[in-house]
């Protein structure tokens, strides 16, 4: 099928508008276009390409004639919403956490994994933000010489949280420069002017549900059970793109410039790793880029076989927005999309 119908649902959140201008921008085929929302947003117009698209109610039949149905909202949603789809013929791919690990749900980058969309079951997950930028760093480096273990610290950007952090971030910022008090809402503490050492819920082990996500989810993208993960997630004021430090164990020792050989030749991944001149991935340089950039790679003296490197992307784009469209593009390049 040249060109799909597609239903977006979140179309009006901060991925989902990112979503749409990647879209018109990488000129994916469309036949026909939906755009769901809350019930806060519904009767609201988005422009897009040329065209006013009236946002609507998520109701069942609206996945009849939808090829790809993209859904952008919160797990809760995505439980409800992602099984009628799929049930009604709709291929979805969902930036939740809902499905990720249920075995027969893909989960998918896909300049790693792409052939596990064979065996969707009209149902495709988009792993976690930081799990994606991560993995982006790891595959290449582990098709080489396998990977033992990995200690991830990332600092994530409050983007991921929503457009309601980003605002109580700005806002904060503000009331802290201009001497006043702040009543933090979206996060347990004031974000501005500081870091906040974990990222959702603690479970019993101690660490969160953030940090048990990019173990998890890292473990099954690159099918490497036996692959040790360990990480600390922590919130920084910076509102868009996450950034990590990332301790790598291999089998065999690797040397540094075939580490920044087998990254930069890896599609999605530009290596900026120059210190001397102080060149290295920066968030705010990331923003608004699909690539995932690594910098400050260098022999982890800790380990005879230990590499460590500073990893950074845009959240919004690699670690959702444009991994969605790059999924749906691989489907149809495979020929998957009804078979």
């Amino acid at each position: 099928m040249d060109n799909p119908n597609i239903v977006v649902i979140g179309a009006t959140g901060t991925v989902g508008t990112i979503f749409l201008d990647l879209l018109e921008k990488r000129n994916f085929p469309i036949g026909n276009i939906k755009v769901c929302a809350s019930p806060k947003s519904v009767g609201k117009k988005i422009r897009f390409n040329g065209l006013d698209l009236l946002v609507e109610e998520v109701t069942d039949d609206i996945f009849d004639d939808a090829d790809f149905a993209f859904v952008s909202a919160s797990t809760e949603v995505s439980r409800n919403i992602v099984p009628i789809a799929a049930n009604r013929g709709s291929i979805v791919i969902d930036d939740s956490s809902a499905f990720r690990m249920q075995k027969n749900v893909p989960l998918v980058i896909p300049e790693v994994n792409a052939n596990d969309l064979k065996n969707h079951e009209n149902i495709v997950a988009i792993p976690n933000c930081s799990t994606t930028q991560m993995v982006m760093a790891l595959y290449p480096l582990h098709v080489k010489n396998p990977i033992k273990r990995v200690v991830a610290d990332t600092y994530q950007s409050v983007s991921g949280t929503g457009g309601n952090a980003m605002k109580e971030l700005e806002q904060q910022t503000d009331q802290i420069n201009n001497g006043l008090t702040t009543s933090p809402d979206v996060y347990p503490h004031e974000i501005g002017y500081n870091v906040i050492p974990h990222i959702e819920g603690f479970l019993e082990d101690g660490y969160t549900k953030e940090e048990r996500k990019m173990v998890e989810e890292t473990q099954k993208i690159m099918h490497a059970d036996n692959l040790a993960v360990s990480a600390t997630c922590v919130r920084v004021p910076v509102f868009v793109s996450h950034s990590e430090s990332l301790h790598i164990e291999f089998s065999q020792s690797m040397e540094v410039d075939t580490v920044k050989e087998l990254l930069s030749n890896f599609p999605g991944v530009s290596v900026i790793d120059n210190p001397e001149q102080n060149l290295y991935p920066l968030a705010r340089n990331s923003a608004g880029s699909d690539e995932v950039y690594v910098g400050r790679i260098r022999k982890d003296i800790s380990t005879p076989n230990g590499i460590a490197m500073w990893v950074v992307s845009d959240n919004l784009r690699k670690g959702a927005a444009t991994n969605a469209i790059q999924i749906a593009e691989e489907i149809l390049a495979q020929n998957l999309l009804h078979t």
